[in-house]
């Protein structure tokens, strides 16, 4: 749902979805519980998700590049096929927090940078969205950033197959949002998912997305 302060239109303008962003990540979170992997997998869970377990997690961070254009769009990238984690699955740019990285946007920055040659000129830091837990153990800082819509991309051709705009309007609609399951390493696991098109973004991304659209259009 929409906040009755702003219409469809503006919420969705860059300048709206600016305002929006920075109003509603200035409020803490209501109950102060992450995110995770483990939201619809209570079972595959640490015995207790206490702050030594958290902290044990190792560190990341992603940017969720906000395309400045009349109607907003977040930018996503495919991993490539061959890869030995998550191949072929959807992603924002980000990756493991490296020793010299200073902070959560340095990280999501430099990995943007690396995976599709975006420019960090042209990314204008809005905000941090909660941490995201990982079944594989890592804790992921989303960095929601607007940018410039003159961007041009150079792909790495070893970690990225392609890089696609989903409008955010159709990301923040609670409709379309969806549950899965399917077997992994012998075990069911569920997840939620967001089908566009041919694409199908599920799994960490999915629940992220679905933690920005609670932030901003329902808190």
């Amino acid at each position: 749902m929409i906040p009755s302060s702003l219409s469809d239109q503006h919420a969705f303008s860059p300048a709206g979805f600016r305002a929006l962003v920075e109003r509603s990540l200035s409020r803490r979170q209501g109950d102060g519980v992450e995110p995770s992997d483990f939201d619809l997998n209570p079972e595959m869970a640490p015995s207790h998700l206490d702050p030594d377990t958290l902290a044990a997690a190792r560190p990341a961070a992603v940017l969720i590049p906000a395309i400045a254009r009349e109607t907003v769009t977040l930018l996503f990238t495919q991993r490539t096929a061959h890869l030995a984690a998550h191949a072929g699955q959807i992603a924002f740019p980000g990756g493991k927090t490296e020793p010299h990285d200073p902070d959560a946007l340095a990280t999501a920055l430099r990995e943007a940078r690396e995976e599709i040659g975006l420019d960090a000129g042209l990314v204008t830091p809005l905000g941090t969205l909660d941490r995201y837990l990982t079944g594989t153990g890592f804790r992921i800082t989303p960095v929601i950033g607007l940018v410039d819509p003159d961007f041009k991309l150079t792909l790495d051709a070893n970690e990225v197959a392609d890089a696609f705009e989903v409008p955010l309007p159709f990301l923040m609609d609670p409709d379309n949002y969806q549950r899965h399951s399917r077997t992994i390493g012998g075990h069911e696991r569920h997840f939620y998912a967001v089908p566009f098109g041919n694409r199908f973004i599920w799994g960490a991304t999915a629940g992220i997305l679905r933690n920005m659209r609670q932030r901003l259009f329902t808190s």
